[in-house]
């Protein structure tokens, strides 16, 4: 994994972008949103959501919630379209980003939404309904652009609409691009591109 000015590339070829914001922002929503645009274009991306509260993704009662009442430590779940694995943290602590990350299969863009306080880059998402919280991209330089459903007019960052996700996916190849073309930092590759 090599991170230049930021922006984390792995092995040379996976871009990782993340889509950050308070509760209610609209970071699902625009993750899906630039998930379809990315899968459109022809690339293959994977998602990781981090959840601030417990989950599960099974059922009491299914097959697979009974091997795990019972004791077991990690349940596969496999069929013919699908596969899932549970591993149940016990006493563990919750896996590092990196960790999770490198667990991953190969693919060309890892969105992340959530873990706003890691260092990678980041798109924040607002909404009017939600500006009573102060605005992450004014204490995180990892957030390099802002979607919005509101004019932010002073902003030092480029500011989107909600609904320009092609706008912003452009904005993310191009700025991912020119860093790896150019192998300076953001910045540097920014006057190149």
């Amino acid at each position: 994994m090599t991170i230049i000015d930021g922006i984390t590339i792995i092995d040379g070829t996976t871009i990782i972008i993340g889509v950050t914001g308070w509760k209610n922002s609209g970071k699902t929503t625009m993750v899906a949103n630039l998930v379809g645009e990315f899968v459109g274009r022809g690339f293959r991306v994977a998602t990781i959501k981090h959840a601030h509260h417990h989950f599960d993704i099974d059922h009491e009662g299914t097959d697979s919630w009974k091997h795990r009442e019972a004791g077991a430590h990690e349940v596969a779940l496999v069929s013919g379209e699908r596969w899932a694995l549970m591993h149940e943290l016990d006493a563990e602590a919750e896996p590092s980003l990196d960790s999770v990350i490198a667990r991953m299969s190969p693919t060309d863009i890892i969105i992340i939404e959530g873990y706003k306080r890691e260092p990678h880059l980041k798109i924040e998402t607002r909404r009017r309904e939600t500006l009573k919280d102060d605005p992450l991209s004014e204490t995180d330089p990892n957030i390099i652009a802002i979607a919005s459903d509101y004019d932010i007019p002073d902003s030092e960052i480029p500011v989107f609409s909600q609904d320009m996700v092609s706008d912003i996916a452009d904005f993310v190849l191009e700025r991912t691009k020119a860093v790896a073309r150019s192998g300076k930092g953001a910045a540097d590759a920014a006057k190149t591109a």
